[in-house]
């Protein structure tokens, strides 16, 4: 009985930034636990590679590309998904970038531009399907939050500021439409080496320093982020909301001085 908790067959679920890292290795995992997914980013053909991976587990996909930057293109995204499956009952928020400068000499347009895909984005996408899911009265929202939601890290202050928000907003949805139905969470990942972030954090001073401040001694795998995701996603989640759940190793448990 336990193990139908988790299990996401029937359920529909779109993953933006879906297509590749993290993302990506969410959008598989709710696959494999049953769901129908479809993961979309700005690039077709990464679009369609990931979309024939979900079929290959026997799962329901679509093709279409969307951007998090522009409300027309997840309006977009939205409709095609509802008119081929009828619903969506979960949405991950998984697009995000960042940039590495010194924060007095950061121009405000590399500032808006991370501000704007991985907080205003998330925004967008969760009023375009959120309120299909409240209409409906059920849903799950996960969207990703980072380390960088609790503490400090040099030259990346827009991706902090940003992802400092996920959090804030998060909990306020989750407030708003907590006797709705749709449960709003967080994944908070530790340091998980990706396209994003693997220049940084792979033999670097700064990868260095992070391994040592996390007690397991060792950076995440994607795979590791799938249970959290289908856990959040699920029925076992079901008096779960307004959370963001740390997916770490411990680095926040260690404190920022170890």
């Amino acid at each position: 009985m336990t193990q139908h908790l988790f299990d996401l067959s029937g359920r529909v679920a779109v993953v933006t930034g879906g297509t590749t890292g993290l993302g990506y290795a969410i959008a598989l995992g709710l696959a494999d636990a049953g769901a129908d997914v479809v993961a979309s980013s700005r690039r077709l053909e990464q679009v369609e590679k990931a979309a024939g991976e979900f079929e290959a587990l026997g799962r329901r996909s679509l093709r279409i590309t969307s951007d998090v930057t522009d409300r027309a293109s997840l309006r977009a995204l939205h409709d095609a998904v509802l008119a081929e499956f009828g619903k969506v009952d979960i949405l991950v928020n998984a697009a995000g970038m960042t940039y590495n400068a010194d924060t007095l000499e950061a121009s405000e347009t590399d500032w808006s531009r991370v501000i704007e895909t991985n907080l205003t984005g998330t925004m967008r996408s969760c009023q375009i399907f959120g309120s299909t899911m409240k209409r409906a009265g059920y849903g799950r929202i996960i969207n990703i939050a980072s380390l960088s939601t609790f503490v400090g890290f040099a030259r990346v202050a827009a991706y902090c500021a940003s992802k400092a928000g996920v959090a804030s907003f998060t909990k306020v949805l989750a407030i708003e439409l907590a006797e709705t139905g749709v449960n709003v969470n967080a994944i908070a990942p530790g340091v998980f080496p990706t396209s994003l972030n693997a220049k940084m954090v792979k033999g670097t001073l700064r990868g260095g320093d992070l391994l040592q401040r996390t007690p397991m001694r060792r950076f995440g795998e994607a795979r590791e982020l799938v249970g959290p995701a289908v856990f959040l996603a699920s029925e076992a989640s079901s008096f779960v909301t307004g959370e963001v759940l740390a997916v770490d190793g411990g680095f926040l448990a260690s404190g920022v001085n170890r």
